[in-house]
């Protein structure tokens, strides 16, 4: 009898030790299987649509500014797009442009592009240093499209440069009292994917 038990208990106490080792292990870093186990219910990584996008960046229109004391700039009717292989989206915007040195305010196009990043502060994925990739007006401004073109930077640069396309909630990014965040930002064809590592 004592001897038929007592192989039982040196299991048991083998599987203790086991499971007291694996926790202390956990406590230390995510081990591949671990990490495995929690992805479930933290995934390795979330993709938000250009849909999303366009909803972000819309609520910021339409947008009036006075750009080198000479500009008086309106934007509207934003398009956002996806530019995978330059990794960054693109925002098409309706610009109405006004300056005493013209008889009439002039019509045009600016398009801009940004890089993404993660501000921690925030906890969002946000426009990084947007500039203008080009710029078309009608009426009589060819003159003025270097100036045109220096107000569209300067806009670009004080309108979107650091603004939030998508925040993350506090459950997105913790899980059984581990830290996530934000890694890799890649802009794919159909949205943005954004890799999700431990903290």
């Amino acid at each position: 009898m004592t001897q038929a038990v007592a192989p039982k208990r040196r299991r048991f106490l083998l599987a203790a030790l086991g499971g007291a080792s694996a926790v202390a292990l956990g406590t230390q870093r995510v081990t591949p299987a671990r990490a495995a186990s929690i992805f479930p219910f933290i995934p390795d990584h979330y993709t938000f649509s250009r849909a999303e996008v366009q909803d972000a960046v819309q609520r910021k229109f339409p947008f009036q500014r006075t750009a080198s004391q000479i500009f008086d700039v309106t934007l509207a009717n934003p398009l956002v797009g996806l530019a995978p292989d330059r990794n960054r989206i693109t925002v098409r915007v309706d610009a109405r442009l006004a300056t005493p040195f013209m008889p009439n305010p002039v019509t045009g196009v600016f398009t801009l592009s940004s890089q993404l990043a993660y501000d921690a502060a925030s906890h969002s994925v946000i426009l990084m240093s947007p500039t203008v990739d080009d710029s078309q007006v009608t009426g009589d401004a060819a003159q003025y499209n270097q100036q045109i073109n220096a107000a569209g930077a300067v806009i670009a640069t004080q309108f979107l440069d650091r603004y939030p396309i998508y925040t993350f909630k506090p459950e997105q990014l913790q899980f059984a009292g581990v830290n996530y965040e934000p890694g890799t930002i890649t802009v794919l064809t159909n949205g943005i994917r954004v890799q999700i590592v431990e903290k």
